[in-house]
């Protein structure tokens, strides 16, 4: 079946679908270049025109998409994403569909995150590769919205997989992943985390757009069911000192058709050339994609706050603290073998983060990199200023992001830092008003 007819496929579907379960709203959703979630409904009576041209909006109003001048897009929705959205249990119904961002000739637009990611995809494709990833996303629940000022009060004072009367988070998770399995999204794990209130789902592998996409909807529906259980969810990095925040450690692999490219039965860790390779990418370009993987100014409070987030660019087996992981829980298996990216944490853009991840380790492959002994060599950018810095001198990230979304986050991240700077801090009143 060709591309053209299998879409056609599926647009046939998601209509029969919605007429036979009366879905009267359409949600099409795509995110700025921020990661933050954009949505437009329309009437069913206007989605095969939808399919066809686009729905025109604005992108001179969304973070990052356009200039004024150069306004006008339309958002294509993509049929394979259509999902009825279960927490609208009332009649009429609501459904989403996922957006591809083109231009009014009809051309990708370059500031789609979407776009970004699938680009790298197709690099990949080239390459004769498709990749994979799983993501573990932790994130909090809060008894209330935090007030601006004051420090957010956890649900609960849970650790690491307890599960006693006392945590509450056990109820949230099962009516969080019923809600994802209900939109076609699989869940492999779920446990409470270290830090109170701190939460942690997995979702199974899937191929790197499906799994962006997921998380996306993951954080939604994360936010939907803590407002309806009476709590907030919050995906920031670290809202504690004396705790460890959350983070997005990621597995990658990357399959040859069905053959695991990491995988050699032979090699130590059974990670094959490639896959060594791929880590080197990793580590070589960590620093530079680092603003791209953790793009907020408390994300560096996490990467150097302690506990087990990744501070030095180093690889190993055993060691938890170190930037990529290769996980060997079912040694021999060869669809088992992966690697674990550690620093991201789960407030970024997973397009742009999977893009600059994914080009990193295309990069070792791509050149040989020569992966050495796991020794701590350097350190991960310590704060945002320096993560800009890397960022901007980077080859790498500009390729893959493109000029336009390389310099709209380079803007962006700057004006972010200075604002950040020139606040005083109620640590800085605390220790210094009573002695100075």
């Amino acid at each position: 079946m060709s591309t053209d007819d299998q879409l056609r496929k599926q647009q046939e579907y998601v209509l029969r679908t919605i007429e036979e379960r009366n879905i009267r709203f359409v949600r099409l959703w795509f995110t700025d270049v921020l990661g933050f979630l954009k949505s437009v409904a329309i009437a069913p009576a206007e989605l095969a025109n939808a399919f066809d041209e686009g729905i025109g909006f604005d992108g001179s109003a969304i973070e990052g998409f356009a200039r004024i001048t150069e306004s006008d897009m339309l958002a294509k929705p993509d049929p394979s994403t259509f999902s009825v959205l279960p927490w609208r249990t009332e009649a009429p119904g609501a459904a989403r569909m996922f957006c591809d961002i083109v231009m009014p000739d009809g051309t990708a637009s370059h500031a789609d995150p979407r776009h970004v990611l699938r680009r790298i995809l197709n690099k990949a494709a080239t390459m004769g590769y498709t990749c994979y990833t799983h993501p573990e996303i932790e994130f909090f629940l809060f008894k209330d919205r935090p007030e601006t000022g004051k420090t957010p009060t956890p649900v609960d004072q849970g650790g690491y997989f307890d599960h006693t009367p006392a945590v509450v988070g056990h109820d949230f998770r099962r009516t969080a992943i019923t809600m994802l399995e209900a939109m076609g999204i699989s869940v492999e794990f779920s446990h409470h985390e270290g830090a109170p209130g701190q939460q942690e789902i997995d979702l199974r592998y899937a191929d790197a757009l499906s799994t962006a996409d997921n998380i996306m909807t993951f954080r939604h529906v994360v936010k939907e069911v803590a407002l309806d259980q009476g709590f907030h969810a919050s995906f920031i990095p670290k809202p504690f000192t004396d705790h460890p925040g959350s983070g997005m450690h990621t597995h990658v692999s990357l399959f040859e058709g069905e053959k695991n490219a990491f995988y050699d039965a032979k090699a130590e860790y059974n990670l094959s050339k490639v896959g060594r390779s791929f880590i080197a990418g990793l580590l070589r370009h960590a620093p530079e994609i680092t603003a791209v993987t953790n793009q907020w100014v408390n994300s560096y409070k996490r990467l150097h706050g302690g506990g087990e987030a990744p501070a030095l660019v180093n690889w190993g087996h055993n060691n938890r603290a170190a930037l990529v992981r290769v996980p060997m829980y079912k040694p021999k298996n060869e669809n088992s073998t992966r690697v674990e990216f550690r620093s991201p944490d789960s407030a970024c853009n997973p397009y742009l983060a999977y893009a600059v991840m994914i080009a990193a380790g295309l990069k070792g492959v791509e050149e040989g990199y020569e992966l050495s002994d796991s020794t701590d060599v350097t350190t991960l950018p310590s704060n945002l200023n320096e993560a800009i810095t890397a960022m901007e001198k980077s080859a790498l990230v500009r390729e893959t992001l493109g000029e336009h979304v390389f310099e709209y986050v380079l803007r962006n991240k700057r004006a972010e830092w200075n604002d950040y700077s020139r606040q005083v801090t109620a640590y800085e009143l605390d220790r210094y008003l009573p002695i100075l």
